[in-house]
C-alpha cells in the first residue's frame, strides 16, 4: 500500500536516511525539520501517515500530535524520540500517538512498524463498538447501556471518545483537555475531574470503568468479573 508520509524530523541525516528507505518501499515522503512548519503542512495538505520526532524545534512532536487529534484528525501516527523513560514513551502515546520507535532503531524495524500501521489505516472502522455491556454508535455519536440510551452532554461526549479511542490505554488530563476544549484553551484539569465523575455515574453498571492512574491520567477498560 504506497502511502504519502509526512516525516518532521530536525535530525537531516536520519531524515535523509528514513526518507531513503521508505521511498524505496514505493512511498512518497514529504519531510520538514521544524514543528511549526510540519503542523502547518499537516493541517494544510494532510497525508497518510506521519513520523514525527518529539524534540523538535519550533512546535513540539507532542503538540502536533495533540493538535492533529484535537481537530479529530485520525492519521496514523509514528513517534520518534530519544528518550527511553516510561513517562515519556506513556506521553507520546497519550497525546494521541499509534506507535513509537526509540532511537536508535534499526531501520527494519521502523519499516515494519509503518507497515502495521498502513494495513491498520487500511481496516474499515466498526460503525458500533461494544466495551463491557455499553454499545457505542460512532456515526450516530449515542451510546447506549443494557437499561437503554445514556444521554451525555458535547462534552461528555467528547471525554468518552477520546477514553474509548485509547481503551486499555493511559490518557493524560492535558492530552483530555485539548480534545475537549481544543488545543490552547485556557481551562483548568480540575474541569476534566468533574467530567469524569459525571461521566462515571452515567455509565455506572455498564460493566466499565474509568480509572484513575494517579499521576498520569485516566484509563478506560472493562471491569473485572
Amino acid at each position: 500500500m504506497d502511502m504519502r508520509i509526512v516525516l518532521i524530523e530536525d535530525n537531516a541525516m536520519l531524515a535523509r536516511a528514513v526518507a531513503q528507505a521508505l521511498e524505496a518501499d514505493g512511498h512518497a515522503v514529504d519531510w520538514m525539520a521544524c514543528g511549526l512548519e510540519g503542523s502547518e503542512f499537516l493541517a494544510r495538505e494532510g497525508g497518510d501517515l506521519a513520523i514525527i520526532d518529539i524534540n523538535l524545534p519550533g512546535r513540539s512532536g507532542f503538540d502536533i500530535i495533540r493538535e492533529l487529534r484535537a481537530r479529530g484528525d485520525a492519521l496514523p501516527v509514528l513517534a520518534l524520540t530519544a528518550r527511553d523513560g516510561l513517562v515519556d514513551r506513556v506521553g507520546g502515546l497519550d497525546a494521541g500517538a499509534d506507535d513509537y520507535v526509540t532511537k536508535p532503531f534499526d531501520m527494519e524495524e521502523l519499516r515494519a512498524r509503518v507497515r502495521a500501521l498502513a494495513r491498520r489505516r487500511g481496516a474499515p472502522l466498526a460503525q458500533c463498538e461494544t466495551i463491557g455491556a455499553l454499545v457505542f454508535d460512532r456515526q450516530a455519536r449515542s451510546l447506549r447501556a443494557p437499561h437503554g440510551a445514556v444521554a451525555l452532554s458535547r462534552r461528555e461526549l467528547a471525554l468518552w471518545e477520546a477514553l474509548l479511542d485509547h481503551a486499555g490505554r493511559v490518557v493524560s488530563k492535558p492530552a483530555l483537555c485539548d480534545r475537549i476544549y481544543g488545543t490552547g484553551a485556557d481551562v483548568e484539569e480540575n474541569a476534566v475531574e468533574l467530567l469524569v465523575s459525571r461521566l462515571r455515574r452515567k455509565i455506572e453498571g455498564g460493566g466499565v470503568q474509568v480509572r484513575t492512574i494517579r499521576g498520569l491520567g485516566y484509563m478506560l477498560q472493562p471491569q473485572p468479573t
